[in-house]
Order: structure tokens, then sequence, then C-alpha cells
């Protein structure tokens, strides 16, 4: 109920001083003004998408990125801001509830506050939902005090959200217009911010006086892209996680005859599951992005599991943990072209339990195949994006069905001649996705949401909250804003020969890059992972002393700052400038083109070449 929302919170000891936790600010975003650089104008990632997406959005394409500077910084054409009118600003929670997503609003309501104290700042209670019907909360200081730095998303709420269809982005204008907002800051996802450039769109074309900010808030952790090195809360899902996972270990270690097989919230990128295994050690992970690059079976994963309990089983070993994300079924080609036709089937119409008899020969071979539970569950109505419902479709327990069937065949040949094989399944998400989040989650969301105020105040529409250089301590994090449209991309796919359709442009979740440093990390541990029982338990979340200030694996091995990088360039650019000029010598003036000649040839053929790697979706 509309009621519920905002009331105080029962506060546990633990909830009180960690109420009290005042996250860090960049010297960027401390003090009265706001000082903003612009950069150059964005691109797409993939050229060939760069006319479409403009198509689209004629409005908000090509935006320039804009820097925050912090006071001592000298920088020609830096804008400053000094002058800070009263805003009204309408936030929103858009997509699962992620740990961190308060500390988003207690920062922009902190940055309205400092900057104008007669600043109002109003909740859209219930989701995408009460933003349609204009059901707001007016959030204040008294509010907040109990859900500083607590998880969760009741303050306000939210429902499955979207903001999408002609009479949701029309509801959405009519509330932004009715309640005179200046900004609408939406929190959520891949799903959510895609949205969010839309709205931007709609509004700019309307010349309605409302600016729209998207912030990464997904512990999916696949809002990833060269602008956002992380997503509020992904480290806190990925600690809470580690720790039940390591516990799980120590047991299996313990008893010496359980092997647990633990399927991992994420949707259908598998990076918290990477990110769990690099923290805990478990001995094996089966990454969605590794069974669809190879194109591997349910005969083909069964397979190379059970030749690893064979393997351990040789070295005296009967135990094991096996983690897989949720994505992994809808990563195996066979079992994704049964859900496709599934859902087909639903599109037109047909009852789920007509929907067996409708299937082509070889989906219908395939769906009598699967145990009678898991019929059930890929017969599911799915998702708003046509995806599977996950985190209902219990994969581990098929997987460990699947490889007690095998081994039992294998005793009964004579190949298999350890122990007697046993399984036991766990699924991990809704446990953590409501923790308290860590250290590193509340300064990031808290810095986020002051940027969000930032770039209403520079006047930006369609722009993302971003910050990089996360690896570092706060006080080096680079904060800026990119536009959302430079985060698109457009899929391909051909269906018949010759033939081939284009979606619209939108934010797709970024998958596990094999090629990257932490999935090399992974495969360089891999086996003494298997064979060795290296656990690692990092232990409960911290939130002072040793391991408060660690961050995430995967956010640490890759080498980012792409919007840093931005900036370095820019900066030699203005270099060659100064130094080549008219009235320059033959020899630098030569030297300067022999070597821009080079650099322009090399950069000309890298970017011609599609990377995006998507036609075959």
């Amino acid at each position: 109920m509309d009621s519920d929302y905002g009331i105080p919170r029962e506060l546990s000891d633990v909830q009180k001083f960690r109420s009290q936790y005042q996250p860090e600010l960049p010297p960027c975003l401390q003090g009265a003004t706001v000082r903003v650089e612009f950069g150059d104008t964005t691109t797409s990632l993939d050229p060939t998408d760069a006319h479409t997406i403009g198509r689209y959005f004629p409005h908000t394409y090509g935006q320039p990125l804009a820097h925050f500077l912090r006071a001592t910084a000298k920088v020609p054409g830096a804008q400053v801001i000094t002058e800070h009118p009263p805003f009204r600003v309408g936030v929103v929670f858009c997509g699962r509830q992620s740990p961190g997503g308060h500390n988003v609003i207690w920062g922009l309501h902190n940055a309205l506050k400092v900057h104008n104290p007669k600043s109002t700042l109003l909740g859209f209670l219930g989701g995408s939902e009460g933003l349609f019907a204009q059901k707001t909360l007016e959030i204040t200081e008294e509010i907040l005090a109990t859900y500083k730095n607590q998880g969760g998303y009741d303050l306000l709420g939210r429902t499955k959200d979207q903001i999408r269809t002609v009479e949701q982005v029309n509801a959405t204008l009519t509330a932004c217009k009715d309640l005179k907002l200046d900004g609408l800051v939406i929190i959520g996802g891949v799903t959510s911010n895609t949205d969010a450039a839309q709205l931007a769109e709609t509004f700019a074309e309307a010349k309605c006086q409302t600016k729209v900010v998207g912030v990464p808030v997904t512990l999916n952790g696949d809002l990833k892209n060269q602008f956002v090195e992380a997503n509020v809360g992904f480290d806190t899902i990925c600690k809470v996680n580690s720790q039940l996972i390591s516990n799980v270990c120590t047991d299996a270690l313990s008893a010496e005859k359980y092997y647990y097989f633990i399927r991992l919230m994420g949707r259908k990128a598998s990076h918290v599951a990477l990110e769990c295994t690099l923290q805990s050690h478990p001995n094996l992970v089966i990454l969605g992005e590794e069974v669809a690059a190879s194109k591997l079976t349910l005969f083909d994963i069964t397979t190379q599991i059970c030749d690893a309990v064979e393997a351990r089983a040789a070295q005296d070993k009967n135990h094991g943990v096996i983690l897989l994300p949720e994505g992994l079924i809808e990563s195996i080609p066979e079992v994704y072209a049964l859900l496709k036709e599934i859902h087909g089937l639903h599109r037109q119409g047909v009852s789920a339990d007509k929907i067996s008899s409708q299937l082509s020969p070889w989906a219908s071979a395939l769906f009598e195949f699967l145990p009678p539970f898991i019929k059930k569950q890929v017969l599911l109505l799915p998702e708003s994006d046509d995806s599977a419902q996950l985190s209902q479709i219990e994969t581990e327990k098929l997987v460990a069905h699947l490889v007690e069937v095998e081994m039992n065949r294998r005793v009964k040949e004579g190949t298999y001649k350890g122990k007697k094989f046993n399984a036991i399944c766990h699924f991990f998400g809704y446990q953590a996705r409501g923790s308290l989040p860590s250290k590193f989650d509340c300064d990031y969301a808290y810095v986020l949401g002051h940027i969000g105020y930032h770039i209403l105040a520079a006047g930006l529409n369609g722009y993302m909250a971003t910050v990089t250089n996360l690896r570092n301590p706060v006080n080096k994090w680079r904060c800026g804003a990119a536009p959302i449209t430079a985060m698109m991309t457009v899929r391909r796919w051909s269906q018949n020969p010759g033939t081939a359709s284009i979606g619209k442009p939108a934010i797709h979740p970024a998958t596990v890059d094999l090629k990257g440093k932490a999935y090399e990390l992974l495969r360089q541990n891999a086996t003494k992972f298997l064979l060795d029982d290296i656990y690692r338990n990092p232990g409960p979340l911290q939130f002072d002393g040793p391991g408060a200030d660690s961050k995430a694996v995967t956010l640490c091995v890759e080498d980012q700052d792409y919007m840093g990088r931005i900036k370095k360039l820019q900066e030699y650019l203005d270099k060659i400038r100064t130094i080549v000029k008219p009235g320059c010598s033959q020899e630098v003036l030569k030297a300067a083109l022999s070597v821009m000649a080079s650099v322009t040839e090399v950069l000309s053929v890298m970017s011609s070449s599609p990377i995006n790697g998507q036609s075959s979706l």
C-alpha cells in the first residue's frame, strides 16, 4: 500500500551504525559550484549503427561528453555554474531492487539542498506505475534518516517496470508536465536506461522542460560499456553470494560426499558467476558465454561435469561445488530454440497446457526429454523483453539430474569406480539483493546521485551519470556524464538467406568478454580450482577494517578509465595545436604530418570494422 512507503524503519544496532556512515565525495563534486567541461560529440560504438541511432534519436544523438571538474582545475572553456535556482526533480526506481539504490536518492537530495535549500525532490511510489499515476512522496531528510546506506527499494517501492509503449511514454510526459518537473532521474539497468533515452528524445521533441537522467543500478552487472565501469549493487551481490558459496565449499570439504550445484541470479550475462568464482574459488563454473561461443549442448555440459567428477574421484575427492549462472539455460542452443518456439506460441494466444501438442517435431522431442518440473517452468510466460523467466527455471536441478543419470550409467558400465554421486542444489539471488550495501556501493551510489544533480544543473538531457577510475580511492574517481545514445547498438539478424532484419537501437546487456583479463584470470586458475580445493572465504560483508575497502576482482583486473583516456587524448591534441601552428619549422610540420597520417590510417581501419558480433542473434 502507498501508505507503507517512506515510513521510518525499525533498525538493528548494525543498521543504525550504517545509517550514520557519510559517504565521501570526489573533489569535483564538493562545494556549491558546478564546473563542467564538454568534450567532443559522441558517436556509436559500431560506426555502422550511427545512421540508425541518429534517425531514431535526432535530438539526443551526437551530444558531447561532460566532465565535472574540481574547483582548482584550470580548464579553458569550462562552464562554471554559480547560480542555482530551485529545482523540482522526480526520481523513480525501475527494474529489480539492487543494494545501494537508496543512496542514489540520498545523494541526489543532498546535492539539491546544498545548491538550493528550496529545491524539491519527489519520489514516485511503486515504480513506473506510480509515475504514470503521479503518486509521489516528497523526500525529506527526516524520511531518508532510516534509509541511508540500507538495502532494498522499500523507501519508494517498485513494480514490474517498463516505460515503453506510447501510452506509458505519454503518461510520463503528462506527469512531468503536471508536476512541473525540471528533471526526472531513472534508477535502473539496461532496459530502464534504454527507456530513459526514449523519454529524453520524446521530451525534447515535445519541448518539455523536464530533463531525463539515467543512473546505472543493477545487480546483474551487465550495464557495462566504454563509459560505465560498474553498476550499483553488483559489488554487494557478489560479496554476499561469495560468502554463501564459500560456506558451502567448507561444508563440502568437511562432509566429503556431496556435490553442490549453485545457480546465481544475474539474468542473461554471467558477470555475477564469474566474479563469485574469482572471489570464492569453487571447483567449476559453467559460463553462459562459453556455452554460447562453443555451441555446447546439454549433453556436452553434462559430459564436462561428469568428466570433472571422475577426475576428482581419481584423487579420492567425492565432493565439489559447481556454479551456474541463471542465464545458462538460454545459452544452450537447442534449449534457446525451444524457448523461442514456446514464446512464439504464447504470442499467438496458445494456452500453456496446449503448447506441447503444437511444437515442431524436434522441439517436441526435446520437451519430452526434459524432467516434468522443468517442463512446467519453460512453459511460463516470457518477460517483457521476450526472455524466459530465468529466476523461475531451476537449471541447477536440471543439470544435477542429467549428471546423476550419466554417472549412474558410467557406474553400471564400469567406467566410473568412485563413490556414489550425491547432489544438493541451491539458488542464490533473493538472499543477496536485499542486503545492506557494501561500502563501495554506498559510496558509488551516493556519488552518482550527486552527479545526477550536476547533469541537471548543466541543462543536459538524455545523459547517464558516470564514474570512472573506480578501482582507485574515491578522491581519484572521475565524474562525468555520457549521452545514453552513445551506449546503444543495433542488433541485426538473418531469418532467411538474403534477408536481414534490423532492431531498434537499445543498450544491450554486456556479456562476459572471453578475451578480457577477468576471464583470462579464470582460465589460468581453472585446473587448480577443479582439482586442488583452494576454496577461499572472504567472510561476511565488512563495513570497517580489513576487507571493507575491497572491490570486485573483475573491476580491479580490467584496465578501464575510458573517460580519463578520452580526456588525456584531448590534452595531447591540444598540445599538438599549440606546437604545430603557422610559423613552426618545416621539420616540426613534416614530423606532425607523417605521424598523423600513420595514426589516421590505423584508426580508420580499426573504426570501420564491425565489432558488435551480434549479427547471428
